[in-house]
């Protein structure tokens, strides 16, 4: 049955040797811990030949859409149905992997990803809840998921919703106190 919205059933992080870096499942299509482990060394062994090094690639693994792009000594997965977009699915990698490198500060590789593993499953949450898609724009992710902004300085843009209430609180007590 369609889905009445756009899903991503995994997102994988997974170093050069197939091992996990960061990993989610939305999806009860693989229940055992065996199972997610399995599902990844196949997609691993399947495209390490591959140079998805430039764009992402799209292939067809057991009846699931897989995206994915490789930089440095990781590799990056989306996951979708059979029947989901690609190039939804593609715009999901493009927004978790240009995420990473704005919170890696472009230096993307396992040490660095493992040291900053905290922002990177908090960027994950910020990009998919339960499978739906919330957001895809890499500097809106990276944004909610640092809490000092890339540059230091914070414009209202790269601010979460509750700074930005609470910014305009501020400025309205400080109107009223006049």
């Amino acid at each position: 049955m369609q889905e009445p919205y756009p899903s991503v059933k995994n997102i994988l992080l997974l170093d050069s040797e197939g091992k996990r870096v960061a990993v989610k499942y939305y999806a009860d299509d693989w229940p055992t811990q065996a199972a997610k482990l399995a599902f990844e060394k196949s997609v691993f062994t399947k495209t390490q030949k591959t140079n998805a090094r430039t764009e992402a690639e799209i292939a067809m693994f057991d009846g699931y859409i897989v995206v994915y792009k490789f930089i440095q000594d990781l590799h990056f997965f989306v996951t979708g149905g059979d029947n989901e977009n690609e190039l939804i699915l593609a715009t999901v990698l493009q927004g978790f992997f240009d995420a990473v490198g704005l919170i890696l500060r472009n230096n993307v590789d396992k040490r660095t990803a493992l040291e900053n593993l905290d922002l990177i499953l908090l960027c994950l949450d910020e990009i998919i809840d339960g499978g739906i898609i919330l957001e895809t724009e890499a500097s809106v992710i990276a944004g909610k998921t640092t809490s000092d902004s890339l540059d230091g300085m914070s414009s209202l843009s790269e601010q979460t919703i509750s700074q930005a209430l609470a910014t305009a609180r501020e400025h309205l007590a400080r109107s009223l106190l006049k």
